[in-house]
């Protein structure tokens, strides 16, 4: 569960004010990305650890600057949460760790109407196997396509048009009881990223 919730929750890049790219873990963040024909801006970046292992860099790009769940859910455009994981991962238990993520942050009735999508993701990251050092997960949100989960640089599926399964799936991150709290600070730029 903890990789999952690991991989979960470094996904959105440094201060606003940042202009260079910065590197976390031998990983080069960029300021920027485009997603969708929109720039979007790096919103922050840091490390999931799982006890003292570094498991993934993760980082989010926003169209504006985020502080909350639901000021990322509001805010226009694309966006994007990246991992890029810094050691083995066996997808199918990181594909666990995300829905028992979901299950951490929204309500049974909530759960009960995003079965679907978990299936739908949990079939994903078992089809991957495993994540090696190095592989990127990106799951990109378009308001006009939908959730598109790229993984080792190749689209997984068609997009999960629901938005409130794009809600639940970030709450992993950014919810009332998220995967790591302190990479959920470093995403949503409320700490200073990791050195």
């Amino acid at each position: 569960m903890h990789a999952l919730l690991l991989a979960a929750g470094l996904c959105w890049g440094a201060a606003a004010t940042a202009a260079v790219a910065v590197e976390l873990a031998g990983v080069k963040v960029e300021d920027s990305v485009t997603v969708s024909g929109t720039k979007l801006q790096l919103n922050g970046a840091g490390i999931r650890y799982k006890g003292p292992f570094k498991v993934y860099v993760g980082d989010l790009y926003t169209t504006r600057r985020v502080s909350s769940l639901d000021d990322l859910i509001a805010a226009p455009g694309p966006k994007r949460l990246s991992m890029t994981f810094l050691r083995d991962i066996n997808s199918a238990e990181f594909g666990k760790l995300l829905t028992r993520g979901m299950e951490d942050n929204v309500s049974k009735q909530e759960l009960s109407k995003i079965i679907p999508g978990m299936i739908k993701m949990g079939d994903i990251f078992a089809a991957n196997k495993s994540f090696a050092p190095g592989d990127v997960c990106s799951l990109e949100w378009d308001p006009a396509k939908g959730l598109s989960v790229y993984a080792k640089g190749k689209l997984q599926a068609e997009p999960f048009k629901d938005p409130a399964f794009y809600r639940a799936l970030m709450s992993i991150w950014f919810g009332n009881t998220p995967a790591d709290w302190k990479l959920k600070d470093e995403l949503l730029g409320v700490k200073p990223q990791p050195q």
